[in-house]
Order: C-alpha cells, then sequence, then structure tokens
C-alpha cells in the first residue's frame, strides 16, 4: 500500500477542511494516510477516520526572533531526519500555511500543493505582493501546482508564466451520500423558533415527520427563504451587501427572511447593523457543524464575496436542489450561471437585483449528478498523485 502525507493547519468547520476531509475518507480505502497538522484541533477530527495517524508541525511562537529561529531550525531538521522523502505522494492542502508547505515539500519527491483562493485579491491586486506570498511557499519547488478554479489558474500563470506546466485545474471531492444523510437531521427547536418566530404554529416540529415537517414550514411562514453559509469575514465574504439589499427590499414591501449560518471576525458588526436598521427578517443562527438541514428549510443560497476559490457550498446547494444566486466570482459564470441559478454583478447592487429578481420570478435549476462530478474529481487526483 502506497504511503501517502497531507499537510493541513487545522480541522476546524471550513470549506478547505470539508474538502480535505472527504479527500481523506475516500483515499484511506487506497493508501496509507498520515496527516500532518498545524493545529491539532477543530470538530472535524472527530470524523477523521481512524486509520489515519494524525502527527503535529508546529512552530515555536516565542517572540524574541533569534531564539524562535533557532528552535524552528531544529524543529524542522528533526522531521526531516525522521520524514524526508519516505512518503510516496505528499501534498500541502492548506495554500496559507507556511509549515504546511515545509512539510509536504519535506515527505515527497513527488508533492503538490493545492491553492484554494484567488490570492490577488487578498493582496488588492498588489502583483509584488502575490508574488512574494507564493516565493515564501517556495512554490517552485512543488512538482506540481493544483487550483480548485480555472480563474485562479489564470491568475496564477499571468505572474509565474515559468511554472505553467506544473499547474492543474481539480475541483474538490464532495461526500454527496453524508450530505443527503445528514440534510435530514433536526432542527434543533431554538434554531426553529428564532427563524420561524410567531409565523410558525407548532414550533416543537420536529415530533412531525420530516417531509410533513418541510411542506409545513413553507406552507405557513409563506416567504421565500435565503441562506447564505459561511465565515463572517467582511474583506472577502462581504455579508454587508446582503444586509444592504434587506434593507432595501424591506423597504420596497417584499416579505422573506435571510439566515446566515457561520461566525468570524465581523460577527459583531453584523449583528449590532442588524439591530440598528431592525432588520428582524435576518436571522443569525452562529457556526454549524451540520448546515444541511437549513439549507432544506430554505429556497435560494446567496453568496455575496468579493472573491472565492471555487465554493464548495456551489456543489453543496446543487446535490440539495436549491437555486444559487452569486456575485461574479471564481468559475461561477462558466458553472452556475443559466444551469444552477444566477451570476450577478460583484457588488451590493448586483445582491440586491438576484435577490430581487428571485423574488419575482424565481430561478429554474438543471438536475445535478453528484456522481459524475465526483468520478471525474477523482480521475483527475489519481492522475495528480502519479509520479
Amino acid at each position: 500500500m502506497k504511503k501517502i502525507l497531507f499537510s493541513a493547519y487545522s480541522l476546524d468547520v471550513g470549506g478547505i477542511e470539508t474538502a480535505l476531509l472527504t479527500l481523506l475518507k475516500y483515499l484511506v480505502k487506497d493508501y496509507d494516510i498520515t496527516l500532518v497538522l498545524e493545529k491539532k484541533q477543530g470538530v472535524f477530527l472527530e470524523d477523521l477516520p481512524k486509520d489515519i495517524k494524525v502527527i503535529t508541525f508546529t512552530p515555536s511562537s516565542i517572540k524574541f526572533s533569534p531564539i524562535r529561529k533557532v528552535v524552528n531550525f531544529f524543529k524542522q531538521l528533526s522531521f526531516k531526519l525522521k520524514y524526508k522523502n519516505k512518503f510516496d505522494f505528499s501534498a500541502d492542502f492548506a495554500t496559507y500555511s507556511m509549515p504546511a508547505s515545509f512539510v509536504a515539500r519535506t515527505a515527497s519527491k513527488n508533492n503538490a500543493i493545492w491553492i484554494h483562493n484567488n490570492y490577488m485579491n487578498f493582496y488588492d491586486n498588489d502583483i509584488q505582493q502575490y508574488r512574494k506570498f507564493f516565493k515564501s511557499l517556495k512554490i517552485q519547488e512543488f512538482k506540481k501546482i493544483v487550483f480548485v478554479s480555472n480563474l485562479d489558474k489564470k491568475v496564477f500563470i499571468a505572474q509565474f508564466p515559468e511554472l505553467t506546466k506544473l499547474t492543474t485545474v481539480c475541483n474538490n471531492l464532495i461526500d454527496y451520500e453524508k450530505i443527503y444523510k445528514l440534510a435530514n437531521e433536526k432542527i434543533p427547536d431554538e434554531d426553529l423558533e428564532k427563524i420561524f418566530g410567531e409565523d410558525y404554529p407548532n414550533i416543537k416540529l420536529n415530533k412531525l415527520a420530516k417531509k410533513e415537517t418541510e411542506k409545513q414550514s413553507k406552507k405557513e411562514t409563506k416567504v421565500p427563504i435565503f441562506i447564505n453559509v459561511g465565515r463572517h469575514d467582511e474583506k472577502q465574504k462581504q455579508i454587508s451587501r446582503i444586509l444592504d439589499a434587506t434593507e432595501k427590499l424591506n423597504k420596497n414591501g417584499f416579505k422573506f427572511k435571510v439566515l446566515l449560518v457561520g461566525k468570524g471576525t465581523n460577527t459583531k458588526d453584523y449583528e449590532q447593523l442588524i439591530k440598528e436598521r431592525k432588520l428582524d427578517n435576518i436571522i443569525m443562527l452562529g457556526a454549524k457543524k451540520n448546515p444541511y438541514p437549513y439549507f432544506k428549510i430554505s429556497d435560494c443560497f446567496l453568496l455575496s464575496s468579493q472573491f472565492e476559490g471555487y465554493p464548495v457550498v456551489f456543489v453543496e446547494s446543487e446535490i440539495l436542489g436549491l437555486p444559487i444566486i452569486t456575485t461574479d466570482v471564481s468559475d461561477s459564470k462558466k458553472d452556475i450561471d443559466g444551469k444552477f441559478g444566477q451570476v450577478v454583478e460583484n457588488s451590493a447592487k448586483g445582491v440586491y437585483r438576484g435577490m430581487k429578481n428571485f423574488l419575482e420570478k424565481g430561478i429554474k435549476t438543471d438536475k445535478f449528478d453528484p456522481e459524475k462530478f465526483n468520478e471525474e474529481i477523482i480521475e483527475k487526483v489519481k492522475k495528480i498523485m502519479c509520479q
């Protein structure tokens, strides 16, 4: 059995972590896997297959620079002595983690790095900072550079044309059977009360059959429900656009609700804005290990981001048959527009127009084939792992 290694930051709730966990669950059937984490933490740790060995490689955080550098030198030396080129394949799955890059480059000559985002946006289109970031990862030392979207690959090649032959595109694998199963789990009564309030005649709907619950919820609320699931990071996710659009639509007399599932550095800011503007139809539910039951009681997924890699929530929404309204990010024009939803202008105005269009006309979508989607990805992953 071939030995492979993946490195990442942690297994906290997030799109990258979800994709990594799904991939590892598939690969563990055929490979001896070691997972190296910078921080051995996160709710997904308990979901990791027991056959996967988990170790940590955590750099020193000593404030005094000379001592920190010495400690880290010996940490790296120790890792090299134990694991250098001991694996048939290794991959850095957390682009932003310098330790994860070191681990993957050290563990095997046959290595790869996954790029999950358009980092030009993180650096406000500063080309020098973009190049500096990837050079700090020693990107040229990887045998393969894997992008989750064609747009991210195109942006990278424009700055590193000499590395073009190393690049490839591969979407993230999706555990659709698990999503179907999790989507049927019960929503806590306190959340049902937050969402439906007085409009909901029987808040203890968990006692009812699942199908009846869904029919009853939509029948009784009589208003469409939008849902956004993601980290509350205003620079990237721009959830303030949803707040602005909601305020404007409320003034225009539209009736609807918005569920915000997630948390982050800007959660309190959003809570304050919702309170100040009296946006009572926006319900903040916090982070959820299992967000899929909330997808099922919603009518439309709403993504307001300024930039993305390839959002896992696109595929999750497609699997659950939820129409998507998204700003023009990643490969959304190619994969979403006219097939599984609507792509709008990357602005607050675009989000408003998308929500308004859905409330007035709705959105028809194609049927998604998750099995075919996964088969294509699996073949690509196998090619990436080959020498």
